[in-house]
């Protein structure tokens, strides 16, 4: 693998994770709608600066299932389920961040039932939640799937493929005791598991200096 390349891809992962912690961190917590018009704003922005980081982070993960690649190929598929959740996070974010907002400072004081307002919002809300539990899982597989390739081929040290499967050893315990992953707290919970994982992936690709099996 070249290491250009390499170093690269290990830097998108670092940058995407970097800014898509920004945007948690800048993510406001629901409340009325009034509540909602009045901070539209910061609504707007942290969801595109989420949307905005998604290529990035997929940059830097072809960057790794490349580096983890032997020769059945199979390090591709955690990288195409992870492609999945990405496009999956990327509507979520469309329809939370950019639809949603402007949908409710429309209909707010229109002279519309408001029956039919709160319906359209919850099949939104509904939606959303979806999406979120499909990008949470094809994480988690791709998380799972990389760690497994990083302890068949020693490309990146072995403890950083214990700690993926620990990560989602414990998603596993969240999904059994009915945690959930898609309230602001379980979801914020989520993507830090996971940056975490990838600034560590991110950082060990910039700095290995062999890519051959040790």
């Amino acid at each position: 693998m070249d290491k250009r390349f390499r170093q690269s891809a290990g830097l998108m992962l670092c940058l995407g994770s970097a800014l898509g912690t920004l945007a948690m961190v800048l993510h406001p917590v629901g409340g009325s709608m009034q509540h909602i018009i009045n901070i539209q704003p910061i609504i707007v922005f942290s969801h595109s600066l989420a949307i905005f980081c998604l290529p990035i982070m997929g940059f830097g993960a072809w960057g790794l299932s490349v580096l983890l690649q032997t020769p059945s190929r199979i390090a591709l598929l955690p990288f195409f389920v992870f492609c999945a959740g990405l496009i999956a996070a990327m509507l979520a974010g469309t329809i939370n961040g950019l639809v949603f907002p402007y949908y409710v400072e429309r209909y707010f004081n229109a002279d519309v039932s408001k029956d039919i307002v709160n319906a359209s919002l919850n099949y939104g809300r509904y939606l959303n939640a979806a999406l979120d539990y499909i990008f949470i899982a094809a994480c988690a597989f791709a998380v799972g799937g990389w760690s497994v390739m990083i302890l068949v081929t020693r490309r990146l040290p072995q403890w950083l493929g214990y700690y993926g499967g620990g990560i989602i050893a414990v998603g596993m315990v969240g999904v059994v005791t009915g945690f959930n992953f898609i309230s602001v707290s379980g979801f914020t919970i989520f993507v830090l598991g996971l940056v975490s994982w990838l600034v560590l992936a991110g950082v060990l690709m910039w700095r290995s200096q062999n890519t051959k099996n040790r």
